[in-house]
């Protein structure tokens, strides 16, 4: 039989914070798998979108200089003229607001033009969250064709 608890003594038992501690470690253990899965999708969705804004950008280059950036120039030529006619002559950027970031796993977007994948114009990609050639799931590749 429990002692009775006086006003000054408030409080949960031992047993009462295990249970709820169990409970806590139960939903935890069901939500968090989404929650993770979540992340990773957001972070390749953010990769695409700066890809599509890159693609924009670069096409407006295209349309001003009469062509893509060389990959020496890569997608800083978005930002800065070239030193180089005729681009240096038809530039009319900057074509992007901010600097290139890096994309949402902190490796820098890899521009080649021309492309391998698209042999008249370029291509863009993000290597995913493992930083490496190919991969599935959230280490699978963000690319432009």
């Amino acid at each position: 039989m429990q002692p009775e608890r006086t006003a000054g003594q408030a409080g949960f038992t031992l047993l009462e914070v295990l249970v709820v501690m169990m409970i806590i470690g139960l939903l935890a253990a069901f939500v968090a798998p989404s929650v993770f899965h979540r992340l990773d999708e957001s972070r390749r969705v953010a990769a695409q979108n700066q890809i599509a804004i890159f693609g924009t950008a670069l096409e407006n280059y295209r349309l001003d200089v009469g062509q893509f950036p060389t990959t020496e120039q890569g997608l800083p030529a978005l930002l800065e003229p070239p030193s180089v006619p005729p681009a240096a002559e038809h530039w009319n950027g900057p074509y992007l607001e901010k600097k290139v970031p890096l994309d949402p796993w902190g490796h820098a977007y890899v521009y080649r033009c021309p492309g391998d994948h698209n042999p008249r114009s370029y291509d863009l990609y993000s290597y995913g969250k493992d930083g490496r050639e190919g991969g599935t799931g959230p280490d699978a590749d963000v690319v432009n064709w």
